[in-house]
Parts: C-alpha cells; structure tokens; sequence
C-alpha cells in the first residue's frame, strides 16, 4: 500500500543531515553544557554555534535566543513570563480568536490570576485586518500575541504592520511563529517583533527542541524553577543534540527555503485546483497562505470519516490542529471564519512538503473525489440526492 503524508503542519519527518550533524552529542561530545571541563566546554561551544545560526537566521542577535522544549513552551513563557514581570504597567492582553491553544490556553490560565484578554477578531479570510489590530491596541495593552501563520488554514497574518501599531502605543509584540520558522522569511527587526516562539520539529529538526527569541531589553519572569541556565530565563540542563539539530535545520532551511517554496506552492496548487472540482467543495481561508498549506473543506460529508478512509488508501492528512484531533468539537478556527457546525466537521488539511511528489498528489486526487461521494452516498446530511 502507498504511504503518502501530507500532515507536515502537524510534524515533519528529521533531516537525515540533522541526524547525522546531532549524533556526536549523544555519545562522543555527550558533556554538559554548564560544565566547566573540556566536554562541558566541547557541548557549549555547539550551542552558542547554533544560537548563532538561529539567531542570524531571524535577525537576531545570538544573546537574545533561549532554548526550550519546543513551541508550547516558548509561548506559555512568552506569555505568562511577560505578563507576570510588567504588572505595573497593566492586567491586558491582547490576542486573536484564532491562536493556538498554546497561547490561548496561557490566557486563560493568565485570567485566573486576575488578567484580561481581550481578542482580536479575524475576518471571513482568516486574517486579523490592520483596522482591527489599531482598534484594539489603542487600548495599550501590555501585551499583544499575534501568531505568524495559522496552523489550521494557512494564512500568513500582517505581523510587521501590527507590530508597528504595537510599538506606537508601547505594547509588547509576540508572535507565534512555529508555522512559519524555515518555511516564511522572518526578520525580528524589519517585523516589529518583540518575542517570537518556534519549534524545531515543524521545519525537519529534532522534537523537544525550540527557541523563544527576546528582545534586548524585554523584561519576562521564568515561568519554572531551578538553575541558572539561559541566563535564568530557562532553567534545565540544556538538550544539546538537540540544539545541535535545530541549529543545522535552520541552516539547511535558509539556504533551501525559496526552492522549497516554490515546489510546495506548485504542488499545493495543483493539489486546490483538483479537489475544487469535487461538486460542493471550498477553500478554508484567504490569500497570502504559507506555500504548503491546502485547506479544504466537503459538505455533506464529515471530516474524521474522510480521514479513515484516506488513511485506509494510505494518504495521512488532518481535520486540523494536531493538538485537538481527537476532540469532537469544531475548530474554534474555523468557527471564527463564520463557518457553520457542519461545514467545520467537513473540513480537511492537506500540509505538503519535502517529501511529496506531483505523482503523490495525482493519487490523492484520484482517491479523495472517490472518498467524498462514498460517504456522500451514505449521508444523512442530504449528499444523495
């Protein structure tokens, strides 16, 4: 049977050159990187190599990049952190109605400490306009968390003008980026940026690894206790092959991301263009999308059965987030584009990337017209007419 994956939002398979370049650091260069001997020392200098490329990578500078376990963290430090150390300038936050649980999840837990949230609403497109971000910040929150490109649907959010209202009214900028990190040109300084999260697992690196890039001069409690590593913003000895591997990866998506791109888009294109041609089908969400992303959406039919089904034809795919998959709940993403219950539970996510060839894409598009009706043919939601 073909195995054909295309849930790269979700994770993507690790780079063979990343193995190779992380291998060391498991055995031969295994030391501590807070220790003071020659293999503390042989681990460290890995590390501040890779904080470099990152940093290098956003426009950064190294001394603002701090490891962590991966985007989740990243955001939960971001926000909470930032929150908890500027409770002299405020209780308000600002986010979208279309983040990830990450973030909107810290929110929550932020209220019950006596914060606010406030969301910024996003239109039909899936795009949170200028005019909506200058209405709301003008209310100068401490804190405002916009996420780069949305893990759902795609859309690539207007960071580097939001963030420019942020700095006009003296609000701290984070944005989500693990959706865009080795996939989308990010410069911290040209985009307004303050914070920024990302994982290495979402662009071919390690899992359990990411990095929340801070801006000089950005105050943010550390959210866990115990040593002083990453000049303690982030206590735990630090995962050095891991390090090692997001470093590499980042090194190997900036030299190959515009030819990725491209590709993607290609393939993506001609991915949209034939399921479109399925009667009663749409396109979740707006342009400018991240190249990858294909999100679709089927009435009459619901989106967990078309997942069996492709997954029996060995096409991987998703209904949405990774994170909430197994929830029967309708995307809250889609439900703040305006879309009905029922066009939410017919919706799918197609996520491309290095891997997938237009020979898999042709075989995708011969078994998904042909899931579709079969499920059309035993709905009772008015598909067999």
């Amino acid at each position: 049977m073909k195995r054909i994956y295309m849930d790269h939002a979700a994770t993507t398979p690790t780079d063979p050159r990343v193995i190779k370049a992380m291998e060391p650091y498991y055995q031969e260069k295994f030391g501590n990187s807070a220790s003071t001997h020659s293999f503390g020392e042989e681990a460290r200098q890995a590390v501040e190599k890779a904080r470099e490329t990152i940093a290098k990578a956003i426009n950064a500078k190294p001394e603002e990049i701090y490891f962590t376990s991966g985007g989740t963290e990243s955001d939960n430090l971001a926000i909470k952190g930032t929150m908890h150390a500027n409770k002299e300038k405020g209780k308000t936050l600002t986010t979208t109605n279309i983040e990830h649980h990450a973030v909107t999840h810290s929110a929550r837990t932020l209220e019950k400490e006596g914060f606010q949230t406030e969301y910024m609403k996003a239109n039909t497109q899936g795009f949170v306009t200028t005019q909506e971000a200058q209405k709301a910040l003008s209310k100068k929150p401490v804190l405002a968390s916009v996420m780069h490109v949305n893990n759902e649907i795609g859309t690539i959010q207007p960071i580097k003008e939001i963030g420019k209202i942020c700095r006009e009214q003296g609000t701290i900028f984070h944005t989500d980026a693990v959706q865009s990190m080795g996939k989308e040109k990010i410069n911290v300084e040209k985009m307004n940026i303050d914070l920024m999260s990302a994982s290495a697992h979402k662009f071919y690196g390690p899992k359990g690894i990411g990095f929340l890039y801070k801006k000089e001069g950005i105050k943010i409690q550390p959210i866990m206790d115990g040593g002083n590593h990453e000049k303690g913003l982030r206590p735990s000895t630090l995962n050095t092959p891991g390090i090692v591997g997001l470093g590499e990866a980042t090194r190997i998506a900036q030299r190959e991301m515009d030819e990725e791109r491209e590709r993607e888009k290609t393939l993506r294109d001609m991915l949209v263009k034939g399921a479109t041609e399925i009667e009663n089908s749409w396109i979740n969400g707006g342009n400018p999308k991240t190249a990858g992303c294909a999100a679709l959406g089927f009435d009459y039919v619901e989106g967990q059965s078309m997942l069996v089904l492709l997954s029996d034809k060995g096409i991987a795919c998703s209904t949405g987030s990774a994170c909430n998959s197994e929830g029967l709940e309708p995307s809250h993403v889609l439900i703040a584009l305006g879309l009905p219950r029922v066009k939410c539970h017919g919706s799918l996510r197609f996520t491309l990337g290095k891997s997938n060839t237009k020979e898999q894409v042709k075989y995708v598009l011969e078994e998904l017209p042909k899931t579709v009706q079969k499920l059309r043919d035993i709905s009772p939601l008015g598909g067999k007419q």
